[in-house]
C-alpha cells in the first residue's frame, strides 16, 4: 500500500479546505492509498503532518487555492494542484497528482503567503502579530469560562496573534498570567460576568466584554478590543476608574451568586446527607444526622445570605464594602428577609461603601484610615439600621408570603410556575433571563422551598440534552463537526450545563431556541406537578449519586426525558439538511 500526504488550504480556512480533505480521504480508501491528512482550517482542530510523517510519505499532494508554505517538503515528491480541481473528481484527480509528482527543489518551495496555524508563532508578520492577555469569568465559573477562553483563542490565532487565557473557573484560577505576560501583552481582554480584580494591568491597554459575546460574537469582540480599548488606571479609592465600563445591577448581583454557589451545594449535600440515616433522623442530638444537619443547615445556610450580600458589595465598592455587605445579609438573614433582604442589603451596603470612598475627602494623614476604618464602620452603621428599621420587615414579609404561596399552591399553580422558569431556564441559555431563574430557585432553598429548584435544575438540562439527541435522530441534517458537537452537547447536559447547546443556538437560533424552551416548559412543568425537591442547586445527574438529593428520583428522570424527547424531536424535524458536498469558493 501506497503511504501520501495530503495538505489542503484555503484563504478562510472554512470551506473549501475541509470539503478537499474530506473528499480526498475517501478517494484514497477507494484506491487503496494510506493517506495522512493535514486540513489547515479556523474552525477544526488541525493534525499537523510531522517530520515522521512527512519523511514516511512517498508522496506529497496539495490542493490550495493559495501559495503555502512548502520547505517543509523540499527533497520530496510533491504535487500541487488548485482544490476547486480535486472536488469535481477525487479519485481521477488523487491519481493522477500521484503519478505527476515531482521532487521538490530549494529553488521551487515556497514560504507561502498565508500562515501556517500550527505555526502562527513562527510565520506571522511580526509587525502585525500582538500579544494578547486575557481573563474570563462566569457566575458558576463552569461553561461560559472555558468555552469562551477556547473562542478567543481560536480567534486570535486565526487572526495571528499570540493570546494566553487566563479562566477563573469554579475551581480557581487556571493557566495564570505572569508578571512577565502582562508586561509583554500589547492588549488585555477582560471577559467576565464577574467582578474581576485588575490592579496588575494598571497602565495596559484594556477591553472589558462578557463572556457572552466573547463566545457568541468573538471575531466582533477581537476586533473591537483592539479599536476602543483605553489604558487602565488604579485609582487610589474603591470607585472604579474612569475609563473603566460602568458595571450593571445583573454584573453586581451574578458575582454574590458566583461566591455563594459553594456554600449553598455543600450545604445541600451535607443535608440530603443527613436524610440516609431518616427524614427526621437529625432531631436527635448528638447523633451523625444531626451533626450532618447542624454543619449543613446550621452553618452552611446560615452563611448562605450573608456571603451573598457581601460579595455584591465587594462587587459594588471592592474590599471596603465586605463588612458591611457581610453584616447586612446575616441582619436580612436573622430578620427572615431572605434572599430578597440579602440582595438589598448588598447594594445598600455596597453603594453606602461607595458613596462615602467617592465624597468623603480627609487629610492625607488620615486617608489610610478609610478602606480599614471609616467605611466599614458608617457603612455598616447605615446598613444595618437601614435593614432594622426600613427594609427588613416589609421584605420579610414579602419572603413569608411567597414561602407561604409555594408551600400551599395547587397542582395548577405548580405546574405554571415550572413552565415559566423552565422556559426561563431554556431561553437564553445561560444569559440573564436563565440566571435570573437560577438565582430565584437558589434564593429559596434558604427558605426550605425545593420544588422551584427542583425545576430549574431539570430543564436547565433539557437544551443540551436536546441538542445532543436531535444529531442522534436525524444524523444526515447535520455535518460531522456537528454530530461530533451533539455528543459533547448530550454530556454537558448531564451535568446541567445548558451551554452545551449554544454552537447549536448561534448557528440557528430561530429553530433550536423555541425547540428547547417547548422541551424546558414541558420539564419544569411535570417536575413541579411530581412534586420533585432538590437539596443541591447544581451538578446535573450526578446528584443521583448522593442519597435524597432529589426526589423523587424515577418521576424526576421522567420529567428530563420528556423534556429531552421533545426538543431533540423537534429540531430533528425543523432541522434543514446541511449540504456538504457543494464547493463553495472562499
Amino acid at each position: 500500500m501506497k503511504n501520501i500526504a495530503i495538505v489542503t488550504a484555503c484563504p478562510s480556512g472554512v470551506a473549501n479546505s475541509i470539503i478537499a480533505a474530506g473528499l480526498l480521504k475517501q478517494a484514497s480508501d477507494k484506491l487503496n492509498i494510506n493517506a495522512l491528512i493535514e486540513c489547515q482550517s479556523t474552525v477544526l482542530p488541525v493534525e499537523v503532518l510531522s517530520a515522521a510523517d512527512i519523511e514516511a510519505a512517498e508522496v506529497i499532494i496539495i490542493a490550495s487555492n493559495s501559495d503555502i508554505d512548502t520547505t517543509r517538503f523540499i527533497g520530496k515528491k510533491v504535487y500541487q494542484g488548485v482544490i476547486s480541481n480535486c472536488t469535481e473528481n477525487p479519485q481521477v484527480w488523487l491519481e493522477s497528482a500521484v503519478n505527476d509528482a515531482q521532487i521538490l527543489t530549494v529553488d521551487k518551495a515556497s514560504k507561502g503567503a498565508v500562515v501556517n496555524i500550527s505555526t502562527a508563532d513562527s510565520t506571522t508578520n511580526e509587525s502585525s502579530a500582538k500579544k494578547i492577555v486575557a481573563i474570563t469569568a462566569c457566575p458558576t465559573g463552569v461553561a461560559h469560562t472555558f468555552m469562551a477562553a477556547e473562542a478567543l483563542e481560536v480567534e486570535a490565532k486565526r487572526q495571528g496573534h499570540r493570546i494566553k487565557v487566563e479562566t477563573r473557573g469554579s475551581v480557581g484560577a487556571k493557566n495564570q498570567l505572569t508578571d512577565q505576560d502582562i508586561a509583554d501583552a500589547d492588549l488585555v481582554i477582560i471577559a467576565a460576568d464577574i467582578e474581576v480584580s485588575l490592579d496588575r494591568f494598571n497602565g495596559k491597554r484594556l477591553y472589558k466584554t462578557s463572556t457572552g459575546l466573547a463566545l457568541k460574537k468573538t471575531e466582533q469582540e477581537v476586533t473591537k478590543a483592539f479599536a476602543q480599548a483605553t489604558v487602565f488606571q488604579v485609582t487610589g479609592n474603591a470607585s472604579s476608574p474612569q475609563n473603566e465600563e460602568k458595571k450593571g445591577v445583573y454584573k453586581h448581583l451574578m458575582t454574590g451568586v458566583s461566591h455563594m454557589l459553594p456554600v449553598v451545594i455543600a450545604g445541600g449535600l451535607l443535608i440530603a446527607l443527613s436524610f440516609v440515616f431518616g427524614i427526621e433522623a437529625f432531631k436527635e442530638k448528638g447523633t451523625i444526622a444531626a451533626t450532618l444537619m447542624d454543619i449543613g443547615g446550621g452553618a452552611a445556610f446560615a452563611l448562605m445570605i450573608p456571603v451573598l450580600a457581601g460579595f455584591i458589595a465587594f462587587s459594588i465598592a471592592d474590599r471596603p464594602g465586605l463588612a458591611p455587605g457581610l453584616i447586612g445579609g446575616m441582619l436580612a438573614s436573622q430578620l427572615g428577609a431572605g434572599f430578597l433582604g440579602g440582595i438589598a442589603a448588598g447594594f445598600i451596603a455596597g453603594y453606602a461603601a461607595k458613596f462615602i470612598a467617592d465624597k468623603v475627602s480627609l487629610p492625607q494623614s488620615m486617608e489610610a484610615l478609610k478602606p480599614i476604618l471609616i467605611i466599614p464602620f458608617v457603612a455598616s452603621l447605615f446598613t444595618g439600621l437601614v435593614m432594622i428599621y426600613v427594609v427588613g420587615g416589609p421584605v420579610a414579609s414579602i419572603m413569608a408570603a411567597l414561602t407561604e404561596f409555594l408551600t400551599n399552591m395547587g397542582s395548577t399553580n405548580a405546574v405554571l410556575l415550572g413552565i415559566v422558569l423552565g422556559c426561563m431556564m431554556c431561553f437564553d441559555l445561560g444569559g440573564p433571563v436563565n440566571k435570573a431563574a437560577y438565582t430565584f430557585g437558589v434564593g429559596l432553598l434558604a427558605s426550605q422551598s425545593y420544588g422551584p429548584m427542583a425545576a430549574i435544575m431539570a430543564a436547565g438540562m433539557v437544551p443540551a440534552l436536546g441538542m445532543g439527541l436531535a444529531t442522534f435522530l436525524a444524523k444526515k441534517k447535520f455535518i460531522d463537526s456537528e454530530r461530533e458537537a451533539g455528543k459533547a452537547s448530550f454530556v454537558l447536559g448531564l451535568c446541567f450545563i445548558s451551554e452545551g447547546a449554544i454552537p447549536f443556538a448561534a448557528k440557528d437560533p430561530m429553530r433550536v431556541i423555541p425547540s428547547c424552551m417547548a422541551g424546558g416548559a414541558l420539564t419544569g412543568g411535570l417536575s413541579m406537578l411530581f412534586g420533585a425537591q432538590l437539596l443541591a442547586p447544581h451538578g446535573g445527574l450526578f446528584v443521583l449519586l448522593i442519597p435524597n438529593a432529589i426526589s423523587p428520583v424515577l418521576l424526576y428522570l421522567v420529567a428530563i426525558a420528556a423534556g429531552t424527547a421533545v426538543t431533540g424531536f423537534t429540531y430533528a424535524f425543523l432541522k434543514n439538511k446541511e449540504e456538504m458536498k457543494e464547493a463553495v469558493v472562499v
